[in-house]
This record gives structure tokens, sequence and C-alpha cells, in this order.
């Protein structure tokens, strides 16, 4: 900026020459400076003041914005927030159907050492050895002498652990809270459960996550903070699921069995009451898996849904059943079981030579494999797929576990003659436990499809009529034969009308062809017969056992009948079913081979 001199030597000059005064010119040059000076200060304070009302008006208005927001909503609780990524530690209980807990939360602490701080490093490593025999001294000792400032010790402490380290007294032992999951009633129900872990986690806080079963298929719900707290309600029943495991664990040792499996579910909602695998595990040490070998052999393996088993003769049902609903057949038609049987250059036997023919009610009854297979052939190939295709029997099941969709059945690429007749009696078509349970409950529902679910109370999707309500309830009246008369006899409970088939089928070697000492055995099985309550399926691995006179015998209705009728003996008062007595059983009608009918209760 030039300024103007006050005074001017050109002015003053001149000014002299007329005989002016040159003081004048100073003052007049000094007013103008003034003047000039006055006007921009009041520019800028012009220009302060519309700033700072610009700033007043916005404040005012943000402030008047928010609390027309604030009035015009619904009051809440503040919350505190907090800086870096939030750990959702929270995860909803799971409970049984009479709303007992199957899993919640309990609060815990951690145990961390931060070194720097530590007074004895040495000996505050031996200490917790003794706390925690599990530690490794040599490891801790490098840890807390190291360079480093921070060292995880135990991510969950009991109580009564906590309290032993608090007493070692040693500064740099800290403890953090977090909530940790357990599984009140230990190994019961484990395979459905799965487990959990820890995912997110800092000193103060940890996420529980789920890693199998319904934990990890429901992990999202369970951690939805828009949930309230619901608990997840299975359709288990605890008190019929400790049935069922007890009972399955003493059949495993009496009939010398490797695994056994058991599902009892309701025929008309698909609920599953009670789902066990074992050997089991305890979800709140969960072991690790098999890296190698047979996943079976693994204790976290769940038969029921991972299994995929040929399933013997429980299948030799499904084309009698689809027989009698095209008409084809009745109970009373007499087939040709004469054996062996050709097909192509393969034979078909039957345990015992029944001679040349047998009612398809007998064939059911006595199990044979010569009239199944005639009666396959009535069928035809297509039709015999259709049907175990509308069953579910191509597909992994709908069950609400993270292991379902790992029980895809192995159906044949092909369908030729020979495998359409040993698939109608259970051979070249492997599915798990849960497909024959989800099937049989199909035909003890009318013919209705069923789906199974684990989930209490959801709304079942429209069922498909997969048979006609007379076929299914001809189909039952067959299997109730099986157990008065047939292979299932030792599964028979007075006053509770159990129907069911024995299946007893060969091992496949890994390598190829099967072996000839192992089996899986198998009982499917409704009841009451008259009018189709629960399906129970009971299967066993390996099993083997000696019958009077020193005898081995390794079929089903030697081994998985028996076991099911005492499960079923156990949870059917458990379950609400009162027994029939004599007079209120049904009229059976039962058709004998050379046509002849016998009424009998």
């Amino acid at each position: 900026m030039i300024r103007t001199p006050l005074r001017p030597l050109a002015r003053i000059l001149r000014a002299r020459e007329k005989g002016e005064n040159p003081d004048e010119i100073e003052a007049e040059n000094r007013a103008q400076r003034h003047a000039e000076i006055q006007e921009k200060a009041r520019s800028s304070a012009r220009s302060r003041l519309f700033f700072m009302a610009m700033g007043f008006m916005l404040a005012f208005g943000t402030v008047g914005t928010k609390m027309a927001v604030l009035a015009s909503s619904q009051p809440s609780e503040p919350q505190v927030q907090t800086s870096g990524a939030q750990i959702i530690s929270q995860r909803a209980d799971i409970t049984d159907r009479q709303g007992r807990v199957l899993a919640t939360n309990l609060l815990t602490h951690s145990l961390y050492a931060h070194p720097r701080q530590m007074v004895d490093p040495a000996g505050a490593a031996q200490k917790l050895a003794k706390i925690f025999p599990d530690l490794d001294i040599a490891r801790l000792e490098k840890d807390f002498s190291g360079k480093r400032s921070f060292v995880w010790i135990k991510k969950k402490l009991s109580p009564e652990q906590m309290q032993a380290v608090h007493d070692i007294g040693e500064p740099g032992l800290l403890f953090g809270p977090r909530e940790m999951r357990l599984y009140p009633n230990g190994t019961i129900a484990s395979h459905i459960l799965g487990g959990s872990t820890f995912g997110k986690e800092d000193v103060a806080s940890a996420e529980v996550i789920g890693v199998a079963g319904v934990e990890k298929a429901f992990d999202h719900w369970l951690r939805d903070p828009a949930n309230d707290g619901a608990p997840l309600v299975l359709s288990l029943d605890l008190t019929v699921q400790a049935a069922m495991e007890e009972v399955l664990s003493n059949g495993m040792k009496v009939m010398n069995a490797k695994g056994a499996t058991g599902i009892l579910l309701e025929v008309k909602t698909g609920e599953i009451v009670a789902m066990a695998s074992l050997p089991d595990f305890d979800p709140n040490d969960r072991p690790k898996p098999l890296l190698k070998g047979d996943p079976s052999d693994s204790p976290l393996f769940n038969r029921a849904v991972q299994g995929q088993y040929e399933l013997g003769s429980t299948f030799k049902i499904f084309p009698v059943a689809q027989a009698l609903d095209l008409k084809l057949v009745s109970p009373a038609t007499m087939i040709n079981s004469k054996t062996p049987m050709k097909i192509g250059k393969y034979l078909i036997n039957d345990f015992h030579n029944y001679g040349g023919q047998l009612s398809v009610t007998d064939i059911i009854v006595k199990s044979s494999n010569v009239g199944t297979v005639r009666i396959a052939q009535l069928l035809g190939p297509e039709r015999q797929k259709d049907f175990l295709q509308k069953l579910g029997f191509f597909d992994p099941t709908t069950i609400e576990m993270s292991e379902a969709p790992t029980g895809k059945p192995l159906v044949p690429t092909r369908w030729p003659a020979v495998t359409a007749a040993t698939v109608s009696f259970g051979h070249g078509l492997a599915a798990s436990p849960l497909h024959l349970a989800a099937a049989y409950a199909t035909i003890a529902n009318g013919g209705k499809r069923v789906r199974p679910t684990l989930v209490h109370g959801r709304s079942a999707r429209p069922s498909e009529q997969v048979l006609s309500p007379e076929a299914a309830k001809t189909a039952m009246a067959l299997m109730r034969q099986v157990v008065t008369r047939g292979t299932a006899r030792s599964s028979e409970v007075a006053g509770y009308e159990v129907a069911g088939k024995t299946g007893t089928a060969d091992k496949p070697r890994p390598t190829g062809g099967y072996y000839k000492n192992k089996v899986v055995a198998t009982f499917a099985s409704a009841f009451p017969s008259s009018d189709p309550q629960y399906v129970l399926v009971l299967t066993l691995d390996e099993p083997s056992v000696t019958r009077a006179g020193g005898v081995e015998s390794r079929t089903a209705g030697a081994t998985a009948a028996p076991v099911a009728g005492e499960l079923i003996r156990r949870v059917a008062p458990l379950l609400g079913l009162r027994p029939l007595t004599e007079s209120q059983l049904p009229m059976v009608e039962r058709p004998l081979p050379d046509g002849l009918k016998l009424v009998s209760n």
C-alpha cells in the first residue's frame, strides 16, 4: 500500500510561492488519511458482523432441527459410543420345546499378562503351571522375560482358577471380563448343538460364534440384537433326548457296535423330538477333528445327518407301497419268489428259501429280496426313481444344521435293471438315517411329504401328496405284521402298536466290494400303527451279538430291533402316549400265502 505523504514537497513549495500556510496542506492530508482508515474499519466490521450473523443462524437452525427430530421420535436410552470395531459378545440362549436351557452364556474372565509390569516372571510362570497343568513352563518363562508387552494365558477361567491366580499377587497378571458359551447338559444333544468358539476378542470382551450344528446354522440369528434376547426354541425334548442317549449307549455295549444313531420325530409336524449319534462329545470342551482316517471314527461325526449308509431291507416298503398306490398289486397278490433270481450276470438270493411264491404281505414280513425285485420290475426304473426322488432320497435334507449339505445321498449315476433291483432292497443307494426317517414319516402321514425340522412351532410349508392315503395305510398295516409275526418281533411293545421294517446291509469296502463280517443294522418304525404319531429310526454300526447256543448274529432283527423296542418302551410314556389295552387294539386282517384270511387282535 502506497501512503500519501502529509507534507508533499511540491505542494509546500507552490504554497510558499503563493504566500499560503503549508500547515493547512498537512492538516488536509491528515484528515483524508483518517477518513480512509475509518472507512476501511467500517468495511471490516460489516464483514465480521455478517459472518457472525450467518454462524448464529446456522447454529440455531441446527439446534432447532435436532429438537424437532427429537420431539417427533420415540424416546430411547442413550448409548455409549466407543471407538474402533464393536465386538458383539451377547448371544441368545437355546432351549428345548419345554423352555429348558440347552445353551446359554456365562460371565467369566480371561487371563493375560503385561510382562513389563511383572515383579517375578519366573516365579509367576511356575505358579501358573501348577494352577493350569496344560501350560508350558518354559514357554511362559520365555514370554514373560522377553520383549513382549502382552501375553494371552487363558481365555476363560473358572471362579476357583481366578481366585488361585489372584492369590499369586503378581501385578502383571490381569483379568478381563467376557462371556463364554455354556452347555449345562454336557454331552446331551451335543451333535445337534454343535458348539462354539471365540471370534473377535480383546481383553474386555469376546465374540462367541458357532462352529457346528444349530449354533453355526443360526449364528447370525443368535447374535442379532434385533431379536431382543429371545431364545432359539428347538423341537427337542430334553427328557426324551436323555432317555434316547442312555438306551443307545447301553444298546451299543450289549450289541458290541462301534456306533449308533437314533431319530425320533413327530409325524404330523416333522419336528425332531430326539436325535442322537454315538460316540458323542462335550461341546464345553469340543475335541479337534480327525485329520486322517475314517471320518466316522471321530466323535464329531454326526451319523444321523452325515452318515451315508446302504440301509438294506428298510427300503423294501417303498416299491411295495408304490405298487399298491398304482394298483399293480394288493396285499394278497402272489409273487414269484423262486430263488436265485438272475439279472444279467448277477444272481439275487434270499436269506432263506421261501418257496415258489409269496404274497405281497409275506414279502415284507419275511423280507424277501427276490419278491421285492419282482415288484420293482412291475414299476420300472423310471417310476422307481421318480418315487424315491419325491421321498427326498436324491437331495440333502433341509434340516437346520450346518452339516446337512454334507449328508447328500450317494445315488447311482446310471439306473440299469440290476441297479433298480438292488436299490429296491436297499443296496446301491446310500442315504442318511434322517432321510429314512423322513421317508417313513411320509408313509405314516397318509402319504403327505414330511420334511424334518429342529425348530419348534415353525409353520410347515404345504406338503405334496407323494402316496395315496389308502396305499400308505396298507403299507403301515404290512409293517405292523413285520413286528407281530416277522423279522422285528423283538421290537414289540405291548399297547403301542409298533410297525416297522428291519434292514441289514453289508458295509462296503473303501477299495470296492463288501465286508463279510461288518454290517449296518437298521430298524425303521412308526407307532401307534393305527394312528401314527411318531417315527423312530435306529441304526447300529457293526453290531454283533451272541445268541442262545453260542451263535453269532448281526441281523437287525437280533440287534437294532430289540434296542428300538426298549427305547419305545422308555420314551412312549414321556411323550404322553397311553398304552392300549387288549380290548382297544384294532382288528387286523392278515392275508396268508394261500389267499385265506385270518382275523385276529
